[in-house]
């Protein structure tokens, strides 16, 4: 494993194509309607204080999304601006439209893009669902492991029905690409579709892993705050959020290190399990587009880095 020398990359689906990004640039590589590749580059604006940020624990998570939101918002922009739609009638343009408008709030709802709005959602509706229980389960300790119960039923409904539409399952499989790509590179493959392929789709940095840790790390710190009054355990809820958000972050990072130390490794394995949800084998198609948008990200890359070797000797 040599990736740490090489650096660590990571991506997000969009809509028909794959974004990865390094320490200088990003990049999204699309699948057109005329099965050509189109890419979107940005370059990674350097912001002294917000590098600051990033380096201080548990903060760190926090600024890693909200910085997430904002560049992967105008990615998920591009991919949508781009995605064609051929209808052949006025009632199949409408409901073209329709599938495009459910597949962004969709994959929205579950990506960086809106994970501030849902964690709110996801956060107080279990409150309210558990303190209906009270009457049967009425001990703090009680009440939070309810609550955590719902929070992970609502996680886990929501994503299985909304992988069972065409269109979401396709940006799934994307994702399953991306995570195909970095696990390819990581291990020193060569970057073809059948290396590709034969990677594990899932992977201990995704987003999706963090998700679930936010529910069960958020059991352990509710159980250090009072559940009565419910006006309470709602402020304390919100309150505690950028918390929850910063210990899930340092986790993550956590089980990341420890996943090649054999007896550690399996604290990871609930956010593995939860991508069996969030992931879905992609096919060929989608593979090569992952790994076109994977070599743009590293040419442009080197790019960067030869041209601030010639600046300094200079």
């Amino acid at each position: 494993m040599k990736h740490s020398q090489k650096g660590t990359y990571g991506g997000q689906a969009v809509v028909e194509g794959v974004m990865f990004g390094g320490k200088h640039h990003m990049v999204t590589a699309i699948r057109r309607k005329d099965d050509s590749i189109e890419y979107f580059h940005m370059p990674r604006k350097q912001r002294p204080a917000l590098q600051a940020l990033k380096k201080i624990p548990f903060i760190r998570g926090i600024v890693a999304i909200i910085e997430a939101s904002a560049t992967g918002s105008q990615h998920l922009t591009f991919s949508t601006d781009r995605y064609d739609v051929d209808p052949e009638d006025d009632k199949k343009i409408e409901s073209e439209k329709m599938s495009k408008t459910t597949l962004i709030l969709s994959v929205a709802a579950i990506g960086v893009l809106s994970f501030l709005f849902s964690k709110f959602i996801f956060t107080l509706v279990p409150v309210f669902l558990a303190a209906l229980t009270k009457p049967i389960f009425p001990g703090d300790v009680a009440q939070v492991l309810i609550e955590g119960l719902f929070k992970l039923i609502l996680l886990l409904g929501y994503i299985y029905f909304i992988s069972l539409t065409p269109m979401v399952k396709r940006v799934f499989q994307y994702h399953g690409a991306e995570h195909k790509v970095i696990n390819a590179y990581e291990n020193d493959l060569e970057l073809t579709v059948e290396n590709v392929q034969s990677a594990s789709r899932l992977h201990y940095r995704c987003g999706s892993s963090f998700i679930l840790f936010t529910v069960v790390i958020g059991v352990f710190i509710y159980l250090l705050v009072p559940t009565d009054p419910l006006i309470v355990r709602i402020l304390n809820r919100l309150a505690l959020i950028p918390v929850v958000l910063g210990v899930s972050f340092e986790v993550l990072q956590l089980t990341n290190k420890l996943r090649h130390v054999p007896v550690l490794r399996f604290l990871g394995y609930p956010g593995l399990w939860l991508q069996l949800l969030t992931t879905k084998e992609p096919d060929n198609k989608q593979v090569e587009v992952a790994i076109a948008s994977f070599n743009e990200l590293l040419k442009v890359e080197k790019e960067k880095e030869e041209a601030g070797n010639r600046e300094i000797i200079v």
